[in-house]
């Protein structure tokens, strides 16, 4: 018979249900254990887990309670169906729960070692046990990814044919728990020999990484030589690219206007051509430009009044040009009751025009629509824009803000772009202090919208304060967790301990922490609803001020990757393990100062560059954007190792490079060339003796400059005997 419960979350579907009394009922909840994840789509590696996981707690039950019982549950949530096992017993209960949990008990038969053993293994475990009333243990394994969502006809199915399978005996279920084992041996054996094989490779990639240079250097030097023009004039003219690119808009128009005499219709057919390949070029690097600029902090915010219903003005008369297609209508909601806004115009005005020229590329026929409303609690205004085109699907919505995406469909192959507005788009909003989403249907349309605050604020450390009660002895650690019962665990985990925990159940309060006290390290949770908590990663990293400060992402979310991507320390997947958290923050404790990096190039892109790339090795970066400035600053600062480029106006690299090598304070600091200038035979061997290494900008990549950062690093040490 399949039970059934229901509850405002979820859905719960009673399998089986299996009464312990005898030891040869632990047998047989171990098999049902097994047959059950099997029928649900288990490999057979969660398979051996599960059955090890519900022997281990059954045993516990019949040992210290004389017997219990064994429920067998699929649950179903919105965010998907796991398999549950429910063991409760009305036995002594345990004492010290928190003490078993923690690793700091073991009784005589073992308890305990067990318990922590199956928490490993499973994905969720809960434990409820009051003394004289009995202990309930919970187990729950996420079904996999590939298995099919189960209804009821599923589950039915799954009873029958667990009333079809035989019970084995006790002999029959040790001969397969030694199959087992036999397999996991096997499988232990094999990791063993490719961990050594590993090492083996590991001992050798200091000399290997070396060697591989030279031979991609010997090998590309012929390719180089024959793009040595393109990329000569590439190296020298890069950073004014949008010069000529405004020189060729602006003769192309000319002859449009056919200001020196008339063109042939096949003429001003080709000069279209040119002016199209240019403004496409121009949009690409002026959108490269203005990204980098607000990843690195260089925008100006401007703030002043202004109304919406006159920026909504400007707009319709602005964005009127490009409805070409009859088709398609162009709409603004007059806006009401919406008082004036103090924020930078300019670029709520270019939001909204990214927005609505995409809706209108992707929007075949119908309607795009613009409106502006109050948000509920008046502090900010909530700009819409909505369309009757093609849609986005569900899986694209995070990624069209990721840059140079662009989803796949016939109607892009006619309107290409460059991938980078969205991305722009949503930088700009969280510049003003807002954010944005998007509602869509593929079919449909799609609806986008941005919340700007009505008063743009930059506060100061000073204008906001936060009473924190801090033990000047212990070190503080950030934890920014919604969830109370997680944010108690960690204070436990740390407590007598030689941190301490503030906390902070959403980024506001976390920011505002972090303007007033500078924390040791933060621990962030990326599940917070309706917080852009990737996006406060970044900002810490790209704030210099808080960029040193080690962050640790702990999440249900396995998003280990993009956390290291972004900056993060270190990623663990949720349930937290108190030894882990401790090992990891002693293991920041015993770092050793920051290291300075100086880049001396003149464009701010490349400085940016660099600092990302050595993002990850709690380096303080300093930039110099000129040669004189860059040998300024390394006498001040005195940098464990310098980044210069070699193409740079009034001083270039090699001049720069002279004066560091004659001056005593600053000879001895390695210096790594990087740039996109072609070196030439006797150039090459004027920097050889003089520098650590020499870089190319259109190969360098982040584990690259990472590798030289770190082996220079690495020397110092051993110079020092540390």
């Amino acid at each position: 018979m399949v039970a059934s419960t229901r509850t405002n979350a979820s859905r719960a579907t009673t399998i089986l249900t299996l009464i312990i009394r005898y030891e040869h009922d632990i047998v047989i909840a171990r098999q049902r254990s097994r047959q059950i994840a099997s029928l649900l789509g288990f490999d057979p590696q969660d398979q051996v887990r599960l059955a090890t996981a519900v022997s281990e707690i059954a045993r516990n039950a019949y040992t210290y309670a004389n017997g219990g019982k064994v429920e067998f549950v699929l649950e179903d949530t919105l965010q998907g169906q796991s398999f549950v096992i429910r063991i409760t017993d009305e036995g002594p209960g345990i004492a010290d729960v928190e003490g078993i949990l923690e690793g700091r008990f073991k009784s005589k038969g073992g308890m305990g070692l067990g318990i922590i053993g199956t928490r490993r293994l499973m994905d969720y475990f809960h434990l409820d046990s009051t003394p004289g009333k009995g202990t309930t243990v919970l187990l729950g394994k996420r079904l996999p990814p590939k298995a099919p969502r189960l209804d009821s006809k599923d589950i039915a199915t799954i009873v029958a044919e667990l009333a079809r399978l035989p019970a084995q005996t006790a002999f029959e279920e040790i001969q397969r728990q030694n199959q087992e084992l036999m397999r996991i041996l096997e499988e232990l054996r094999v990791r063993q020999e490719e961990l050594i094989n590993l090492n083996r490779e590991l001992e050798d990639t200091n000399r290997g990484v070396l060697a591989l240079y030279a031979e991609l250097d010997d090998k590309a030097q012929h390719i180089r030589r024959a793009d040595e023009l393109k990329s000569r004039f590439l190296s020298n003219m890069s950073h004014e690219f949008r010069t000529p690119l405004n020189s060729i808009l602006a003769l192309t128009r000319l002859l449009l206007e056919r200001a020196d005499g008339p063109l042939t219709e096949e003429q001003e057919k080709q000069v279209n051509f040119i002016r199209k390949a240019a403004s496409d070029l121009s949009e690409l690097v002026n959108d490269l430009l203005d990204i980098a600029k607000v990843e690195a902090g260089k925008v100006v915010v401007r703030p002043g009044e202004f109304d919406v219903s006159t920026l909504f003005s400007t707009l319709r008369g602005m964005l009127r040009p490009l409805l070409v297609n009859p088709s398609l209508n162009l709409v603004f909601d007059e806006p009401s009751d919406i008082p004036r806004l103090f924020t930078d115009e300019g670029k709520v005005s270019q939001i909204l025009r990214n927005l609505i020229s995409n809706a209108i590329k992707f929007t075949p026929r119908g309607e795009v629509r613009v409106s502006a409303a109050l948000s509920e609690d008046r502090s900010s205004v909530i700009f819409s824009v909505s369309d009757t085109g093609i849609g986005i699907a569900p899986e694209d919505q995070e990624r069209i803000f990721e840059e140079f995406t662009q989803i796949e469909h016939p109607l892009q192959k006619r309107t290409k772009g460059t991938g980078l507005g969205l991305p722009l788009t949503k930088k700009l909003a969280e510049l003003l202090g807002g954010s944005i989403n998007v509602k869509s249907e593929v079919g449909m349309g799609s609806t986008f919208s941005v919340r700007i605050p009505l008063t743009y604020s930059e506060t100061k450390p000073q204008d906001r304060k936060t009473d924190l009660t801090i033990d000047p002895s212990r070190l503080t650690v950030l934890v920014v967790e919604d969830d109370p019962e997680t944010m108690l665990l960690y204070e436990k985990y740390l407590k007598k301990s030689d941190f301490q925990v503030i906390a902070a159940q959403n980024l506001t309060k976390a920011r505002e922490i972090l303007k007033s006290a500078k924390p040791f390290a933060i621990v962030l949770d990326i599940l917070i609803p309706g917080q852009d908590t990737w996006g406060f990663l970044a900002e810490i990293k790209a704030n210099e001020e808080t960029r040193e400060i080690p962050v640790l992402v702990i999440s249900v979310l396995d998003e280990k990757k993009k956390g290291m991507t972004l900056g993060a320390e270190d990623f663990w997947v949720k349930p937290i393990e108190r030894n882990w958290l401790l090992e990891r923050l002693r293991d920041f404790q015993k770092r050793r100062p920051v290291k300075k990096i100086l880049v001396i190039d003149d464009e701010e892109i490349s400085r940016y560059l660099i600092r990302s790339y050595t993002s990850e090795l709690s380096c303080k970066v300093i930039e110099a954007p000129s040669g004189k400035e860059g040998i300024r600053k390394a006498v001040e600062e005195k940098p464990e190792v310098i980044f210069l480029d070699l193409i740079m106006p009034e001083m270039d690299g090699f001049e720069t490079l002279n004066e560091l090598k004659r001056n005593p304070l600053t000879c001895e600091i390695p210096v790594i060339v990087i740039t996109s200038k072609v070196l030439m035979e006797e150039e090459r061997k004027r920097l050889e003796d003089r520098v650590t290494r020499i870089l190319s900008k259109e190969t360098a990549s982040r584990e690259s400059v990472m590798a030289e950062v770190e082996r220079i690093l690495a020397a110092k040490r051993k110079e020092k005997g540390l």
